[in-house]
This record gives structure tokens, sequence and C-alpha cells, in this order.
């Protein structure tokens, strides 16, 4: 395959794209096209209006089309970038206009995102993928392969991953001053949007500028409801990953990025219920749950201690620190976390930041030395400088290989979550109820070894005419 920039090298200097000197073009700041990287967007609306304006702001940027289902929700992204060809159907885009696309930001629902991004990087694209990386584990073991096989620069949209947070909390952990992590709590005040309800009904008519059938993509086909597009799809297991799936690479990157943690070996949990009357018990197996807590072993590496990480969401709170004042927030709105080392304990806001000892007031004696490369252009113009030298040869934030397991552990606690929720019949052919269930997990193989049920969230079922 002919990459867009071996084309214009080859094309010569009658082609329509020649290379000519910077002063004729424009003078000084004006970007030659071999210095740019010509980027398209697949969902350009909600956050990818923002994902968008993000990768412009580098001047090797140019928007050259946009892609989304939905006319409505691309309206603003129009507006920025006129220029820019709009399509509705994101394999279209990528036949017709494989040669002038260098790069892509999938900023779609979940559910689509494997299939964009694949699709792209088979063809030599870069890609920019929003988190979660994936709706599936499968889904993310495949594109962390694919990264490597196809050797094109890739980023997961936890912008807090290029932040100062995380790279000054790193180097008071590499210090000493906490010592060896054994216990991390996470926790969320998502979700935001409606979850833990009946499977909604009627019939609804589907908006004239909404593709209802190229929004559903992959997932299963049901019929068009406005309780799914454009916002709510986040707390459908056919569409998002719920509060885990939406917060927890935000709010889990430091836990990552830190310490020597990757795939976990075992995962349990609880949600909360939903009662629709008296000693009646709401079966909703479509819609994420209210609440979960969700607890994560990672076995120790070189020495180190296993690692427990308790997830919380839907308003749910670990206890406070004795250290914390009791006046003192812990994290903030959206969420925070805490490690609990053998000799202190780091706490951090949401998307990494703000970390500091407990008690804060260990923060005014520290003097770490800065090590850590920082981020100043931010997470979008690192990945859209590194596209432009090429894979393998810039460091990223948030790259496959990082963020590909990251999502796989997250997704782990979704698997525990829906595995928790499961009806299954036993030898009378009545339906019971597992329970709470530690699940064993083996990661090499993907795969739960002591409750097979559960395998069924691992991957999976394609709807005809989309594949991975």
């Amino acid at each position: 395959m002919v990459s867009r920039r071996k084309f214009i090298q080859q094309a010569g200097a009658a082609a329509a794209f020649t290379i000519v000197p910077r002063f004729v073009l424009g003078g000084n700041g004006f970007t030659p096209p071999s210095d740019t990287v010509y980027i398209a967007g697949i969902g350009v609306g909600g956050k990818g209006t923002s994902d968008l304006t993000e990768c412009a702001k580098s001047p090797n940027a140019k928007v050259v089309f946009l892609c989304d289902v939905d006319d409505r929700q691309a309206v603003k992204s129009r507006e920025n970038f006129p220029q820019a060809k709009y399509y509705k159907d994101f394999r279209v885009m990528l036949d017709k206009e494989e040669k002038g696309i260098d790069a892509l930001t999938i900023s779609t629902p979940d559910h689509t995102h494997a299939v964009a991004a694949l699709n792209a990087m088979q063809r030599g694209k870069h890609v920019y993928v929003q988190k979660p990386l994936t709706w599936s584990i499968h889904e993310a073991r495949t594109l962390a392969e694919a990264a490597k096989k196809y050797k094109v620069v890739t980023q997961m949209g936890n912008q807090g991953g290029s932040g100062e947070g995380v790279r000054k909390g790193k180097e008071i952990y590499q210090a000493g001053l906490i010592g060896d992590v054994n216990r991390v709590y996470a926790w969320t005040n998502r979700p935001v949007w409606p979850q833990g309800i009946p499977t909604p009904t009627g019939k609804h008519d589907i908006p004239a500028e909404l593709d209802w059938d190229l929004w559903l993509g992959p997932a299963n086909a049901i019929d068009y409801n406005p309780a799914y597009h454009p916002f709510n799809w986040r707390g459908w297991w056919n569409f998002g990953t719920g509060a885990l799936g939406d917060m927890a690479c935000h709010i889990l990157d430091p836990a990552f990025r830190i310490l020597p943690i990757d795939y976990p070996s075992e995962v349990e949990c609880s949600t909360g219920t939903v009662w629709t009357g008296f000693f009646q018990e709401g079966y909703f197996p479509d819609s994420c749950p209210p609440s979960s807590i969700v607890h994560l072993k990672f076995p120790g590496k070189n020495g180190k201690p296993d690692i427990k990480l308790t997830w919380m969401d839907g308003g749910v709170l670990p206890e406070r620190p004795e250290e914390l004042l009791p006046d003192e927030p812990m994290g903030n709105w959206d969420g925070g976390l805490i490690m609990v080392g053998t000799k202190g304990k780091l706490m951090f806001d949401c998307y990494g930041a703000n970390p500091r000892l407990l008690p804060t007031s260990k923060m005014k004696d520290v003097q770490v030395k800065e090590s850590l490369l920082r981020v100043p252009e931010g997470h979008y113009v690192q990945w859209v400088n590194a596209c432009m030298k090429g894979y393998g040869k810039s460091e990223l934030s948030s790259p496959f290989d990082f963020a590909g397991p990251m999502t796989e552990a997250i997704l782990m606690g979704n698997l525990a979550i829906r595995s928790y929720g499961m009806r299954v019949k036993n030898d009378r052919g009545q339906n019971t109820y597992p329970g709470r269930k530690k699940l064993l997990w083996d990661w090499k193989n993907m795969k739960i070894t002591n409750f097979d049920e559960a395998n069924t969230f691992v991957k999976r079922e394609y709807r005809k005419g989309w594949s991975l």
C-alpha cells in the first residue's frame, strides 16, 4: 500500500501536490504539505468536536474529512472545518479518501471504537481513540496487537495521562516516600445518566438526520429509541461500558502509570440493587447497574507485594483516610484515587491531578527532583507531533501498548458486574442467581477459569456486515 507521503514524493514536480519552498507559499509560519498531518474525524459531535479542535491547535494538523452518522451532531465541527468533506459511513470515507488521510480521531460511542480503529490501522493510518479504548476485552487486545503489527502511532483519549499531576505523583512514588503500594482505592460520582432501569419500549420515528443502522454498527439490532442516542447510550450494555468504562481510564491512570501492574489475576464485585416493589428485585440485564464496587487483584512483580485495587461508582466512597483532616476534600467532584503504601499514602483528584501525600501538610516539605518528561504541548498535539515523526520515534502518554492492558483490566470489572447479574439455569431448568463469585482470570488466554458463563462477556458477537 502506498502511503500518502510516498505518493506525494513519487508524483514528481508535475503532480498536483508539488512541494515548493515555504517562502513562495506563505512566508514565515506556513506549513508545506509534506509537514502536514491530514486528519479525518469519525464521530465529530460531542467529544469528537473538542478532539478535532484540540488536534487542530497544532500548526502541523489539517482536518480534511468529517464523518458522523447524525447530521445534527456534526453541525459544530462542520462549522469549525468548513473545507472538510463530510461523510456518514466511515467505511465509505476510508475507501474513497484513503490516500488523503494520514491519521484519524475516533470519538464514537464505545461499541464502534474497535471496528473503526482497526479498519484505519490496517490501512496504515495513525489513530487517536477516545476512552475506553474498546467495548470488550478482546477488542482491547486486538488493537494493542494491531498497533505493533501495522506500526502506526496510537493514543487513547485519557488526557490526564499527559498532565503534570501523574508525573509529579510518579516522582513522589519513585523517591520512596510512600514505600511499596499494596492497596488502591478509586471512586467516581458517575453515572450522571440513567442506569439500573428497564429496557425502553415503544416505537419512535427515526430522526431524518440520523442513520440508525450505521449508528448501531456492530451492536445488536434494536429499534431506535431516544433513550439511547445521543448521550445515554453509556448506560446500556449494547453500546456503552457504564460508569467504570466512562471514568476509570481517567481515574485509574496514575495506578497503571506508576505501579507495577498490568493484567489482574482475579476479580469480584457487588452492585446496587433496584427494588420495584416489596421484596421484588428489579432485573434489568440490558442496563448497567446504578452503582458498583469492583475488587481487582494484581500479582506482585519484581519482589513487590500483590496489589489489591477497589473501584467504586454511583456515589459510593471508601472510608476517609485517618490522615485526612475532617474538612479536607477527598479527591474532587468527579472522583479520586488513593494509593496505600508501606510508608504512607498518596491521593489524586480525578484525571490524575493534584497529587498529595497524606497528611497533606507533608507536601510543604516535599522536594522531589523532576525526572520525568513533561508534555507542555498537551495530549493531542503530542499525538500529532508523533504522527509527523512516525511509529516508534516519539514518546506518547497513552499508546495502545499502555492503553490496551489498562482497558482490559478495567473491562474485567464489567465482566464481573455482568456476571454478577446473570441468571443461570440449574439442572431442573430453574433460573438461579449465582451471587457473588471471585472470578479467576487467565490473562494470556483471555478466559475466566472457574465460571465459564462469564466468558460470554470477553468478546461480542458482531452484527452481520460488521467484524474486526
